[in-house]
């Protein structure tokens, strides 16, 4: 099965764990990034908080990065337990 395929977290009780767990990981680092841009847009209204509104959208822009990053780490944890329940298989015959 490729990356990224939907049924991969239907495959089991642990896939199904481990979707919802990245999934509530990855919604929480998604809703503090927007709130990271929402805080640093206000701040560039004032010119005296325009530097920390800068740096705000900078933590809000690595926030937006780790995202994809939380689901790729999802997925190759995926492949990782196919791959070992292979070799258990293996070991096995």
């Amino acid at each position: 099965m490729t990356l990224f395929h939907p049924d991969r977290r239907e495959l089991s009780p642990r896939h199904k764990r481990l979707w919802a767990l990245y999934e509530i990981l990855t919604t929480l680092v998604d809703f503090l990034a927007a709130v990271l841009f929402v805080f640093g847009s206000i701040l560039f209204f004032r010119e005296e908080t325009v530097t920390l509104g800068t740096w705000l959208f900078l933590a809000g822009s690595l926030f937006f990065a780790l995202s994809p990053t939380i689901r790729l780490t999802r997925e190759l944890h995926y492949w990782r337990i196919g791959q070992i329940d292979k070799l258990a298989e293996r070991a096995r015959d």
